[in-house]
C-alpha cells in the first residue's frame, strides 16, 4: 500500500512538472516574441506598424495593415465554405448515417488532417489555381478565393469533428422525447440537437477560424502574395504568415525588417490567442450542462 502512494506520488509529480514545463515554455514563447519585436518600435510607432497600409522597408514603411486584413478575409471566405460542410457532416456522422458508413467516412475525415500542408498548397496551385483562372477569366489565379477554398478544406476536419462531439454530447433522452412527441427526425435536430450543441459548434468553428489565420505554406502557394488589400476575390493577397516568411529569409539580422517579422508574428499570436480565449468563452458561459 506505501509503494502504491510513493508511485501515484511520483507520477502526480510528473504530470505537475510536465503542466509546469509546458507553462514555461509557452511563456518564454512569449516574452522572446516581445523582446524581438521591441526593436522596431524605434523605427515606426506602433499604431503606424499596425495600422499602416504601405509596406515599403526600403522608405522605412512598415504598416502590415494590408496583411491583417488578408489574413482575415481569407479566413472568412474560407469559413463560409467549411462551416455548412463541417457542420453538415457532424450531423450526418452523428444523426444519420449508418454504423457502416460512419467506420468509413470518419477516418477519411481525420486522414484529412494528416495530410501536410504542402500537398494541400501543391494540389491548389497545380489544380486550382488554372481553373479559378481559366473559368473566371482572370489573371494570375492565385488569389484570395484560391487560397480560402484549400483553408476551407483544411479545416473541415476540424470543424466536423468538433461539431460531432457536441452534437453527440446531447442526451439521447432528449431526442426521444422530441421524437415521441410527434416530432419528425429532421424536426428534432433543427428544434432540439442543433440549439443544445450550438455552443460546441461555435467553439469548433472559431478553434478552425485559429488555425486557418496561423496556416501558412498553403497559403503562401496559392494566395499570390501581393502587400495590398485585395478589393476582388480574384486579387492576390498576402495573409500574416506568408508576410513572415517572404521577409524573414531575406532579412539581415539586427535590420528594423528582421524585428518586424516578431512584431508581425506577436499580432498574429494576439489574434490567434483571442480566438482561442473567444472559444474557451463560449464553450464555458453558454454550454447546457445536463444532470
Amino acid at each position: 500500500m506505501h509503494k502504491k502512494n510513493i508511485g501515484e506520488s511520483v507520477l502526480e509529480n510528473i504530470l505537475k512538472l510536465s503542466a509546469l514545463l509546458s507553462s514555461v515554455i509557452i511563456f518564454a514563447m512569449v516574452l522572446f516574441l516581445i523582446l524581438s519585436s521591441l526593436p522596431v518600435f524605434s523605427v515606426v510607432n506602433p499604431l503606424d506598424f499596425v495600422l499602416g497600409s504601405d509596406w515599403s522597408p526600403i522608405n522605412d514603411a512598415y504598416g502590415i495593415f494590408p496583411m491583417i486584413v488578408g489574413s482575415f478575409l481569407v479566413t472568412v471566405l474560407a469559413l463560409v465554405f467549411s462551416v455548412p460542410l463541417g457542420v453538415g457532416c457532424a450531423i450526418f456522422l452523428a444523426e444519420l448515417a449508418p454504423k457502416k458508413v460512419q467506420n468509413i467516412l470518419r477516418p477519411s475525415i481525420e486522414i484529412l488532417t494528416a495530410i501536410p500542408s504542402v500537398v494541400y498548397g501543391f494540389v491548389g496551385m497545380v489544380l486550382l489555381v488554372p481553373l479559378i483562372r481559366d473559368v473566371f477569366n482572370t489573371n494570375p489565379g492565385y488569389s484570395w478565393l484560391a487560397a480560402s477554398i484549400i483553408l476551407g478544406i483544411m479545416i473541415v476536419p476540424t470543424i466536423t469533428v468538433l461539431s460531432e462531439d457536441a452534437i453527440n454530447s446531447v442526451p439521447q433522452q432528449l431526442k426521444e422525447g422530441s421524437l415521441a412527441m410527434g416530432a419528425t427526425r429532421w424536426q428534432t435536430i433543427k428544434k432540439v440537437v442543433l440549439p443544445a450543441s450550438l455552443s460546441g459548434i461555435l467553439s469548433g468553428v472559431i478553434l478552425g477560424m485559429g488555425r486557418a489565420i496561423g496556416e501558412t505554406m498553403a497559403v503562401l502557394m496559392v494566395a499570390g502574395n501581393w502587400p495590398l488589400i485585395p478589393k476582388s476575390i480574384f486579387d492576390p493577397v498576402r495573409p500574416l504568415t506568408s508576410h513572415i516568411i517572404l521577409n524573414i529569409k531575406e532579412a539581415a539580422s539586427g535590420s528594423p525588417i528582421y524585428y518586424a517579422m516578431f512584431a508581425t508574428g506577436l499580432v498574429l499570436f494576439v489574434m490567434v490567442l483571442s480566438l482561442n480565449l473567444i472559444s474557451h468563452y463560449i464553450n464555458k458561459k453558454y454550454k447546457i450542462k445536463w444532470d
